[in-house]
């Protein structure tokens, strides 16, 4: 599939995509970086017909900066962000219940 890819900036923005595109389901990246003491972040995508759209939230302090989606840690103070936080939280904005998630990797 080719296309393009446009970088969405609000997270509103990316909720009126969702609305407007309907789509069956949502991808969505949780970054870890090198320590995952200081860098976590969310990649949400929409693939639509010839357009991905795509969503980045990166960690401050506690939450992710533009969701607010709330960070946790483990027993070495390494911040994580819970998978089910990001369903819950995008379903409960959407106000969909039906939506599907689908989490991927990259190397």
């Amino acid at each position: 599939m080719s296309g393009k890819v446009v970088r969405v900036k609000s997270w509103e923005e990316f909720k009126q995509l969702i609305i407007k595109h309907n789509p069956q389901g949502i991808a969505y990246n949780i970054e870890q970086g090198v320590p995952a003491r200081n860098l976590t972040g969310l990649r949400l995508i929409l693939p639509t017909e010839g357009i991905q759209y795509v969503f980045i939230d990166t960690a401050a302090k506690d939450r992710l900066r533009k969701t607010g989606i709330p960070l946790h840690r483990d027993k070495r103070d390494n911040l994580f962000i819970r998978d089910e936080d990001i369903i819950n939280f995008v379903k409960s904005k959407l106000k969909r219940k039906d939506l599907k998630f689908y989490s991927y990797w990259t190397i």
